[in-house]
C-alpha cells in the first residue's frame, strides 16, 4: 500500500500569527512509502507587513524582497492542491499548523485537521529522551549533511527535515530487514531440494538367501587349507 506524505516548514515574521504575524514562506516535499518522490512546492508571500529585524535574521528575507511576491490568498488553492489530504509533517509542527491554518482563515478556507499533524519533534523526544531536538541536532546526530544551510529556509528545511524523518522512522533499519529479507528469500529459492525418489513399479524379484549353500562351505574350506602361515591358523 502506498503511503503518501508531506515533509513541509514554514518561515514567518514572528512566533505568533494571532498578534498580527504572517507566514512569508512555505517548502513541501512528497514522499511516498518515506522516499522523496522529486515532487515539491515552494512559494514566497508578501505578508503585507513590515518585517521585524528578529526574523529576519533568521531566515534572511526582507519586507523589500518580499514586497513583490503574491499573496498568500493567490495561491492558497495551488497550495491546497499539492498539500491534498496527505498526512503533514513539520518540526515542532504545531507552529507551522498555527500559521498555516491561520493564513487559510484569513482566506476563508476550511483549516487542515490537526489529526493530520505528524511532529517530528514528539517523534525525536520519544525515540531519544533528554537530547536535544533542534533540527540541526538531529542532523548531526545522523549524519546529515546540512553544511549548505546558512540561514532557514523553507524548502532546504522540509529536505533536510525529510532525512530526518526517514531515520526517526528506522529508515536504515528498515533498509536492512528489506534486504535481508530479499536474500533469504534468494537464498531459499537457490537451494537444489533433494529429487523426490518415486516407487518402483516393476515386477519384484524374490529375496537373496544370506546363508551360505553346502558347496559355497566346501570351496571356502578348501580355499582356507591352501593358506600357509595363516595368522589364526
Amino acid at each position: 500500500m502506498l503511503m503518501r506524505e508531506i515533509v513541509f516548514d514554514t518561515e514567518t515574521t514572528g512566533l505568533d500569527p494571532k498578534t498580527g504575524d504572517r507566514m512569508v514562506e512555505i517548502g513541501c516535499i512528497e514522499m511516498v512509502n518515506l522516499v522523496p518522490t522529486g515532487a515539491s512546492y515552494h512559494a514566497y508571500f508578501n505578508p503585507e507587513r513590515d518585517m521585524p529585524a528578529g526574523a529576519e535574521a533568521v531566515h534572511g528575507l526582507s519586507a523589500a524582497f518580499l514586497s513583490d511576491k503574491p499573496l498568500f490568498r493567490h495561491l492558497a488553492q495551488e497550495l491546497l492542491d499539492f498539500i491534498g489530504d496527505s498526512p503533514l509533517v513539520a518540526h515542532n509542527a504545531g507552529f507551522d499548523f498555527g500559521f498555516l491554518n491561520a493564513e487559510l482563515a484569513l482566506c476563508n478556507f476550511e483549516p487542515v485537521c490537526m489529526t493530520r499533524m505528524v511532529d517530528t519533534v514528539a517523534l525525536a523526544r520519544k525515540r531519544h529522551p533528554g537530547a536535544k531536538l533542534s533540527l540541526d541536532a538531529l542532523c548531526s546526530r545522523y549524519g546529515i549533511d546540512r553544511s549548505h544551510r546558512v540561514k532557514h529556509g523553507a524548502l532546504l528545511d522540509a529536505e533536510l527535515l525529510a532525512q530526518v524523518y526517514v531515520e526517526l522512522k528506522g529508515g536504515r533499519q528498515i533498509g536492512l530487514e528489506l534486504a535481508a529479507e530479499a536474500i533469504a528469500a534468494e537464498t531459499v529459492q537457490s537451494v537444489e531440494r533433494p529429487a523426490v525418489r518415486s516407487a518402483p513399479t516393476g515386477p519384484r524379484r524374490a529375496p537373496r538367501p544370506h546363508a551360505p549353500s553346502a558347496a559355497e562351505l566346501a570351496r571356502h574350506r578348501e580355499f582356507m587349507a591352501g593358506i600357509d602361515n595363516a595368522l589364526w591358523g
